[in-house]
């Protein structure tokens, strides 16, 4: 991963998340290494630590921080994780969860817009362009996956590639005015699926099929 500092680890955004509830210290302590301006166009830089989402072309968004952080808490990684995310944008959520994981973990990527490869690729440590609704079969089973576009429906195939006790956090919705943010656990014995809603956002389709 690209080297990211200098820490943040003081700086405003970190304590608005812990005033907005994040509580888990290694997620706050990952805000900290991975400054946000890094990863939004240069026009886009002065607002880059507000609390709000941001275009980064192409239709997508770099998601607002409070949401980025509450995603990554409710996978609630322990450092030994194989981990996708689906929806890789600006990369910056990517270098969020290459941060809350040791050197040498396994997390893969996947974006369906080609144009927005180059600029994540700095950070990345395994990426894909290609059709995150269908995941990446041939590395899975996966411990956790992160899907940052919302679908209208759950796509089989993630919950298909979950391990035994994996989580899935995604946005679900046909619209961005109707969208929950959802957990979705896979029992590690019986391999029964059981679903939380977390909360209401709003976040950019899915895109699936041809692009």
């Amino acid at each position: 991963m690209a080297e990211l500092s200098p820490s943040l680890s003081e700086g405003p955004l970190v304590r608005r998340l812990i005033d907005q509830g994040i509580r888990d210290p290694r997620v706050l302590a990952a805000f900290g290494r991975v400054p946000r301006h890094f990863f939004v166009p240069e026009e886009a830089r002065p607002d880059a630590h507000a609390d709000r989402p941001l275009d980064i072309g192409h239709g997508q968004t770099i998601s607002q921080p409070f949401i980025v952080a509450a995603m990554t808490e409710a996978l609630r990684l322990e450092g030994r994780e194989r981990l996708l995310e689906v929806g890789t944008g600006s990369g910056y959520q990517t270098a969020v969860l290459c941060e809350m994981l040791p050197l040498g973990s396994v997390v893969r990527t996947i974006e369906i817009v080609p144009e927005l490869s180059w600029r994540a690729q700095r950070t990345l440590r395994e990426f894909r362009v290609g059709d995150g609704w269908l995941g990446w079969p041939e590395a899975a089973p996966f411990d956790a996956i992160l899907v940052a576009a919302a679908p209208a429906t759950v796509p089989p195939p993630l919950l298909e590639q979950l391990a035994p006790g994996g989580r899935l956090v995604l946005p679900v919705g046909p619209d961005p005015d109707h969208q929950e943010l959802q957990l979705w656990q896979k029992s590690p014995e019986s391999g029964t699926l059981t679903r939380q809603v977390l909360m209401q956002v709003r976040f950019v389709p899915l895109t699936h099929g041809a692009h």
